[in-house]
C-alpha cells in the first residue's frame, strides 16, 4: 500500500522533471515531449479526475516555461497545448481500459477462488493430536486450482491422506482432481486397510477412464502417495504410486526423505498390467512432521537448471528455530518452503504446487521444579 501511494506521485515527478531540463537548457529546446508523458504515467496509477489534474498541470508548466523563454507561437504554444489534451483525453481512455481489465480478473479470481474451496477444502487445522496445514501455489495466477491435490479425512481406521498429482495441467485438470478426491473420500472410510484402499481407487479411476474415452483410459493416471496414521501417531505407514517421496522433519529439524522399498506405477494403469505395491511403515515421534508435495517443488529448477532439494535446503531454515527454541508451526514450515522455492527459481512458478505438512506435537513439559533453598 505503502509502495502505490508513492507510486502515485511518479507523474508529480515527470513534470518537475520537465521543468528542471527546460530550465537547465537552452531556448531552443523544450520539455514539451517528456510533459506530455506525465498523463501517460498517471493513466494506470491514477483515477481520471486525477488524471485530469495531471494533463491540466502540464498544460499549464508548458505555457509557463514557453512564456519564460518566449517561445510561445503556434509551435512552442497552442500545437503543444492541443497534444497535451489530446495524450490527457488517451490517457483517461488507457485508465478505464485498464480499470475494465481489472474488475474482470478480480470476478475470475473470485471465481477461480470458489471453485478452489468447493472441488479442494482446505483440511481441518487438526485432528485429534495431529495438526494440519495445507497450501496450493497454482502456476496459472487466475486458476488457482489445477491438476495437484489433497485430501487428509478422519476414518473408522484412522486418519488417512492423499496428495497427488494427476496428467494434464490448469482446469483441465480439475475434472480428474474431482474423480481422485471422490473416490478417495469413500474408499478410504471402507477400505480396511492401505492396499484396499489404493485397489479401490485403481478400479475408481478405471470406471472414470472408461467413461471419459480409450484415450483417457490408456493415458490417464495420477501419481499419489497414501498414507495412513497409526493409533497414537506412533508410525505412519505410506503407499507411493510414482510420487515425490515425502519429507520427515524430526524435533531438532532434520530432514529424511522416505523412499519406498520399491517402486510402483501411479495409479489409473491397472488396465496395461498388475503390479505389486508395497506398505512401507516409518517411525513418527513426537515433535515430527511430514512433509508431503507434488512435483512443483522437486522440479523447480534456477537458471543453471538445478533442481530444487527440499531434504538439503529445508533444515538449513528451520535450523535456527531450532536453536532458538522455537519449533515452526505446520503453516509456517510450508510457507518457509514456498518462499525458498520461490527464491531457488527467481519467481517464476513452473508447475503447480500442492504442500501439506501434518505435525505431532512433543510432549509439553513444564518447569523444573526448584529445590529448596536454590
Amino acid at each position: 500500500m505503502v509502495r502505490q501511494r508513492r507510486a502515485q506521485w511518479i507523474p508529480v515527478g515527470v513534470v518537475m522533471l520537465a521543468v528542471v531540463i527546460d530550465l537547465v537548457t537552452p531556448t531552443d529546446i523544450t520539455s514539451a515531449p517528456l510533459l506530455a508523458t506525465a498523463p501517460v504515467a498517471a493513466a494506470p496509477l491514477l483515477t481520471p479526475p486525477g488524471i485530469i489534474a495531471i494533463g491540466a498541470l502540464s498544460m499549464v508548466v508548458q505555457v509557463v516555461l514557453a512564456r519564460v523563454d518566449h517561445t510561445f507561437g503556434w509551435h512552442g504554444g497552442v500545437a503543444n497545448q492541443l497534444t497535451l489534451v489530446a495524450v490527457t483525453v488517451l490517457a483517461v481512455l488507457i485508465n478505464r481500459t485498464l480499470t475494465g481489465q481489472s474488475a474482470r480478473t478480480r470476478r475470475a479470481r473470485q471465481v477461480a477462488a470458489v471453485a478452489q474451496a468447493a472441488v479442494l477444502p482446505r483440511p481441518p487445522s487438526r485432528l485429534g493430536d495431529l495438526r494440519i496445514a495445507a497450501r496450493y501455489v497454482p502456476a496459472e495466477d487466475e486458476a488457482m486450482i489445477g491438476g495437484d491435490l489433497y485430501v487428509v479425512q478422519e476414518t473408522p481406521h484412522g486418519v488417512r491422506v492423499m496428495v497427488g498429482d494427476v496428467r494434464g495441467k490448469g482446469l483441465g485438470a480439475v475434472g480428474a482432481v474431482c474423480a481422485d478426491l471422490g473416490a478417495f473420500r469413500y474408499a478410504a472410510d471402507e477400505a480396511e486397510d492401505l492396499p484396499g484402499l489404493v485397489n479401490a481407487l485403481e478400479r475408481a479411476l478405471l470406471r472414470e477412464g472408461g467413461r471419459s474415452g480409450d484415450q483417457e483410459r490408456d493415458e490417464g493416471f495420477t501419481t499419489a502417495l497414501i498414507a495412513e496414521f497409526a493409533v497414537g501417531l506412533d508410525a505412519v505407514r505410506i503407499v507411493n504410486r510414482g510420487h515425490p517421496p515425502p519429507l520427515l522433519l524430526d524435533a531438532e529439524g532434520t530432514a529424511t526423505a522416505l523412499e519406498p522399498s520399491q517402486e510402483a506405477p501411479p495409479l489409473g494403469m491397472a488396465a496395461l498390467g498388475t503390479w505389486s505395491f508395497p506398505v512401507d511403515t516409518f517411525p513418527f515421534p513426537p515433535g515430527s512432521t511430514l512433509l508431503c508435495y507434488t512435483d512443483g517443488v522437486t522440479e523447480a529448477r534456477d537458471e543453471a537448471g538445478v533442481f530444487y532439494d527440499a531434504e538439503v535446503r529445508l533444515p538449513r531454515l528451520l535450523r535456527p528455530r531450532s536453536l532458538v527454541g522455537d519449533p515452526p508451526t505446520p503453516g509456517q514450515i510450508l510457507q518457509l518452503l514456498i518462499d525458498d522455492v520461490g527464491r531457488h527459481t527467481g519467481g517464476r512458478i513452473q508447475d503447480d504446487q500442492a504442500l501439506l505438512a501434518l505435525h505431532r506435537p512433543a510432549p509439553e513439559t513444564g518447569p523444573v521444579p526448584r529445590r529448596p533453598g536454590v
